[in-house]
């Protein structure tokens, strides 16, 4: 097999792998929602002189600027040596992740208790979400315009939230379900406050939070219908194992790729070809919406870019340079795992600990919904990764009949580009606690860096 074991091969580099690791748990504690890692994204690329597109009138080789899209997506470029029109090298992440998002009109009184209603986002295993603690994230905007930045759960003096289950003496019906059906989505509510206000020597629930939400935020219960609010685990990222080579988080999928494209184009130097992060949001839901990678906005951007740098017809420009263009579709992988060795083909699985892992294709079953990289791509990419020592493997999602998933790759291939899917392999994958190996996050880093330098 070529697949090589980074802790074996490449022990030289144990205290970079591991110092890698500090700066991208820093990044999962301060970026558990698609806002959060948009502004973290911002201030990083600033501080290595990127700037706002409107912030320019005009565009050089060597420039670099970035574009914001509703404070959940952004994309960043470095112009290169070589005309626009002869392509790009774009990385794409996703940074949102299966979570809990807050209903419109969520708050209600039950028992001696206040609720807040919930819709699952996401790919979820529902029972998942049950007894672990959980915070709430996100925004509420006034009609007048005012927003309110909500983080509730992750100081260690905060106050954090859950969803109750059955203890196990009164569950005897609940254990005899499907493990879809053990908690219902309608089930899956916060329990929010249990304080009542006494009203003629009654307790009312729900006044009493209401008037503690006017006092505290200055909010009342119509502004939920213009709010934003995520449910997402209040745990912040820690080592996993006694050796510390692994990184337990939540939103490791995609925000372990996020963060290593990030840092990719932040240490990039300029290059032949211009190149392009891209981070895009909704992906969990189908890539839809205007902030998701189907929108107008990736091509848009480029147009934008193309537009700085004095081409009369930018969209045009930016049609034919994405044509010529070049692109890693940065998403996760399903790790290896023993324990569950039914569902997988190993000798085509993601191994934790060998490094970058490509997935020539995606979709379920018969490939279906897949892009499936032309041979000719995969070949100029392994060059890349050989050619700088980069630590890579090929796999597939699972067994054949098992099952499957998708990336933004095929929409990149929209664009008739050449694409591949490439990440890190992942342990628990779409659950509250997500597993990663830290030397396959700093191949990744190093891979996706040759990348966007590559002649």
């Amino acid at each position: 097999m070529f697949r090589k074991n980074v802790w074996i091969e490449k022990i030289a580099e144990f205290d970079k792998i591991m110092s890698f690791a500090e700066g991208y748990k820093s990044f999962l504690n301060q970026g558990k929602t698609e806002r959060e890692c948009t502004l973290y994204a911002e201030k990083a690329l600033r501080q290595q002189g990127f700037l706002n597109l409107n912030e320019v009138s005009s565009l050089k080789s060597g420039d670099k600027v970035y574009i914001i899209n509703r404070g959940k997506s952004i994309v960043a470029f470095i112009v290169g040596q070589k005309p626009l029109m002869e392509g790009l090298h774009v990385l794409g992440a996703h940074i949102d992740s299966p979570r809990l998002d807050i209903k419109q009109n969520p708050l209600y009184e039950s028992g001696q208790f206040t609720y807040l209603d919930t819709h699952y986002y996401g790919g979820i295993k529902k029972y998942q979400w049950t007894a672990i603690p959980l915070a709430i994230h996100g925004v509420i905007t006034k009609k007048d315009g005012t927003k309110i930045n909500i983080v509730i759960g992750e100081d260690e003096n905060d106050p954090v939230f859950g969803i109750t289950d059955l203890l196990p003496h009164l569950a005897k019906d609940q254990m005899n379900r499907n493990a879809g059906d053990i908690i219902a989505g309608e089930k899956l509510d916060i329990t929010f406050s249990h304080l009542p206000m006494n009203k003629n020597n009654k307790p009312h629930y729900k006044d009493y939070i209401l008037n503690l939400l006017k006092q505290k935020y200055g909010v009342e219960e119509e502004d939920f219908i213009s709010s934003e609010l995520e449910i997402v685990p209040a745990f912040k990222a820690k080592d996993y194992g006694l050796d510390r080579s692994m990184i337990a988080s939540y939103g490791q999928d995609d925000r372990s790729c996020a963060y290593i494209c990030l840092k990719a184009i932040l240490d990039a130097k300029v290059s032949d070809y211009t190149s392009m992060l891209y981070l895009s949001d909704k992906e969990e839901i189908g890539s839809v919406g205007s902030t998701g990678a189907e929108s107008r906005f990736f091509v848009n951007s480029v147009a934008k870019l193309a537009e700085k740098l004095g081409h009369r017809d930018p969209y045009f420009y930016a049609i034919k340079a994405l044509e010529n263009s070049k692109a890693l579709s940065v998403d996760v992988s399903a790790a290896y795992d023993p324990l569950f060795a039914e569902v997988y083909e190993e000798k085509n699985s993601s191994l934790l600990g060998y490094g970058v892992t490509f997935n020539k294709y995606t979709g379920s079953r018969g490939k279906s919904g897949s892009n499936d990289a032309n041979a000719e791509f995969v070949a100029y990419v392994r060059k890349i990764m050989d050619d700088h020592d980069v630590a890579y493997q090929t796999a597939e999602l699972g067994k054949v009949d098992q099952g499957g998933g998708g990336t933004i790759a095929f929409i990149f291939a929209n664009h008739n580009m050449d694409v591949i899917d490439a990440g890190v392999g992942v342990l628990n994958m779409h659950s509250p606690m997500e597993i990663t190996s830290k030397a396959d996050i700093y191949e990744g880093y190093l891979g996706y860096k040759a990348f966007l330098e590559a002649k």
